[in-house]
């Protein structure tokens, strides 16, 4: 969709997470992208990260739709949604193909990943990304882009990442019984690193850690390409359920004591400090010690951050992570969060805040927001690529070419009677 008013193309993310839905607006230009608008509203109409009530996700969607195409002063009809939960799987693929003509071309890049998602997948699941890890053109491997390389062997290693077909179904449903129509289901972490890593982090490896409110997503980078994704069905509400039980208040209490008091790492607490912690069921509140409060969320914490590691260690890819962990999502602001996970993984950590956009962009200022720019990021990127594909020359194209080139004697050569044969023959 196109902004009346402004050359651009409109490209609006749609992240819905299992405690919040986020609408994100951007105007995409020879310039970049410029953040419009953007507003998250509440949604208990998830858990994981999987719908579980159909109109209480439709009645976030619209809310934080309304709001973020008011701010932006443009109409939302299609949307880049973003999907995660405990159903999202990987594993790698490989794909071979001919190279049309002697030079890689877009098409053959296509053919080749095309290939590489040929593999057998249950009936009740669907192949959501292709994630290229790295070509090999003939005997040379670790290349990036291949296009315009010669060779007459194209191969590409690749990540394919499955989801539930029902999952994906309730997400676009929800979207569009708004209104909205999906141009893409994106999965949400791919979309967080695109809006906090830089290239020189997924150069030397590094991993993103997205904590949700239901789930934690891993995605890990080596030698500039994906080499694993995975999700751990544990998250910020985890955390919020364990201080309504410990402190004996009501889950929204709970929410708000987490995020204004909650610390990760009791010892950055003072022994003098208190809260006040809301009762239940008209019981009156009652002071309690922030420690009590940090002491609940530190073991959660440390069996979160536990199970990261393990999974990136079982990967084998633990010593090529150079560049460290960048933790995203809303859990993460929480205190302490940042030096835990550096005690717990080994590792440099940092918060990774969305970057590469301009305009309103103290709209979308925090880990919270990644994922929603990250999805406006890759759209505007699809939206390029089409245009790259609809340019490029046709296969049946390169081929006349090729045929033409072939049937077409030389100007001069060997072969040539006015060439060097013709010269030899004249001259004895």
């Amino acid at each position: 969709m196109t902004n009346p008013t402004s050359s651009g193309e409109i490209v609006v993310g749609l992240d819905i997470g299992t405690t919040k839905v986020c609408a994100v607006v951007g105007e995409v230009d020879a310039d970049g992208i410029s953040i419009m608008g953007a507003h998250s509203v509440p949604c208990r109409g998830l858990r994981k990260g999987i719908v579980s009530n159909i109109d209480w996700t439709v009645r976030a969607i619209k809310d934080a739709v309304d709001a973020a195409q008011n701010m932006a002063g443009v109409e939302i009809r299609t949307v880049y949604a973003g999907v995660a939960g405990s159903h999202i799987h990987s594993q790698s693929s490989d794909g071979v193909a001919a190279i049309a003509g002697g030079e890689v071309t877009r098409a053959d890049v296509e053919r080749v990943l095309e290939g590489a998602r040929a593999i057998p997948v249950d009936a009740d699941r669907q192949i959501l990304h292709v994630l290229p890890r790295e070509y090999i053109v003939d005997a040379q491997d670790g290349i990036r882009d291949p296009i315009g390389m010669s060779g007459v062997r194209l191969g590409a290693r690749v990540n394919l990442v499955t989801a539930a077909t029902s999952c994906v179904q309730n997400v676009i449903r929800c979207a569009e019984r708004c209104g909205l129509t999906v141009a893409d289901v994106v999965l949400e972490p791919l979309a967080s690193a695109e809006a906090v890593l830089s290239e020189a982090e997924t150069e030397i490896g590094c991993a993103v850690v997205d904590i949700g409110g239901g789930t934690t997503d891993l995605i890990l980078y080596v030698d500039g390409g994906i080499a694993h994704t995975s999700v751990i069905p544990v998250g910020g509400m985890n955390i919020t359920n364990d201080i309504a039980a410990g402190l004996r208040t009501p889950m929204a209490e709970a929410d708000r004591l987490k995020r204004l008091f909650g610390c990760a790492l009791g010892r950055m607490v003072g022994e003098d400090e208190e809260i006040e912690v809301p009762g239940v069921g008209g019981h009156n509140p009652r002071r309690a010690a922030r420690r009590v409060l940090s002491d609940i969320i530190e073991p959660r914490a440390e069996e979160m951050f536990a199970v990261i590691r393990r999974r990136i260690e079982d990967t084998g890819l633990l010593e090529q992570l150079s560049a460290g962990v960048i933790l995203t999502g809303g859990a993460v602001l929480l205190e302490g969060m940042p030096e835990f996970a550096e005690e717990i993984l080994g590792m440099p950590v940092r918060i990774g805040f969305p970057t590469g956009v301009r305009g309103i962009v103290q709209a979308v200022h925090g880990p919270q927001f990644a994922t929603g720019v990250g999805l406006v990021k890759y759209g505007a990127q699809a939206m390029a690529d089409a245009r790259a594909r609809a340019q490029a020359p046709s296969h049946s194209m390169i081929r006349q070419k090729v045929s033409a080139s072939i049937s077409e004697p030389p100007v001069s050569g060997l072969r040539n009677k006015n060439g060097l044969w013709g010269w030899i023959k004249q001259a004895f």
